[in-house]
């Protein structure tokens, strides 16, 4: 694992996308395509409008697994995260295939349909960030540490539901899903890289447990601490509780 700070959240966003763009370049250039993870949320802007606008891809040969989707959402739903990443990436990257998690029927099958195409696609590269309570996907504390399933059906707690009205998805805490379909943490470590995108000070907290206390499955994320290839980009106000990497 690897920490790097940035000044603030566009200079973070600037510096992770363009070696996202890199690291994928590089594998379609060793095996003729790439696959990565792409995760969605409000951390996740400045990272992806850098990396859609770098010419560097040859994005066509790369193909994308979607990282999380709330159980029964509709696409057309402002807080869906396929039309997130539609609106965000597949609408201005050419990317040659994307595995959408569609999960308004059978949320149960779809992760199982899903889950064995990647098994399959050894991914080189995952974008994923680190929430408010910790967790990485949607995987909240205490997450699963031991599932060798690519993707699982998991109950969203109140301090991950929060975040989505805080970061203006939703406008009341009942509005908010109580379930969703998400990559494990086994799956996203599996990866030959990850970038992760960390900026705001409501992250602070989150980053210090998860970056400087002991790995668990109470703070989801700390699992990227056993991840060699894992670069963590954060601006000064989510670095702000670190000591251990100023």
């Amino acid at each position: 694992m690897k920490v790097i700070i940035s000044s603030d959240k566009y200079e973070l966003g600037k510096r992770a996308g363009s070696e996202g763009a890199r690291l994928i370049q590089d594998a379609i250039k060793r095996k003729a395509g790439a696959n990565i993870i792409l995760a969605t949320g409000a951390s996740q802007f400045e990272m992806l409008s850098s990396l859609v606008k770098d010419n560097y891809v040859d994005w066509e040969k790369v193909t994308a697994f979607h990282l999380d989707e709330y159980v029964a959402m509709p696409e057309s739903h402002p807080a869906s995260f396929r039309r997130y990443l539609r609106e965000r990436v597949l609408d201005l990257a050419p990317i040659g295939r994307f595995y959408p998690l569609n999960v308004e029927t059978d949320a149960e099958a779809e992760a199982k349909r899903v889950g064995e195409i990647i098994k399959t696609h050894p991914i080189d590269v995952a974008f994923v960030g680190i929430g408010e309570n910790g967790h990485m996907a949607f995987n909240d504390p205490p997450a699963d540490f031991e599932t060798e399933e690519p993707y699982l059906i998991v109950n969203l707690d109140e301090a991950c539901r929060g975040q989505q009205i805080g970061e203006g998805w939703f406008k009341s805490l009942s509005e908010v899903p109580t379930r969703a379909v998400s990559m494990s943490i086994r799956q996203v470590m599996k990866s030959d890289w990850i970038i992760c995108s960390v900026p705001d000070s409501r992250k602070a907290r989150a980053v210090k447990l998860c970056l400087e206390g002991p790995v668990s499955p109470m703070a989801p994320s700390s699992c990227l601490q056993k991840h060699e290839r894992a670069l963590i980009y954060l601006d000064r106000d989510s670095a702000s509780l670190l000591t251990r990497f100023k």
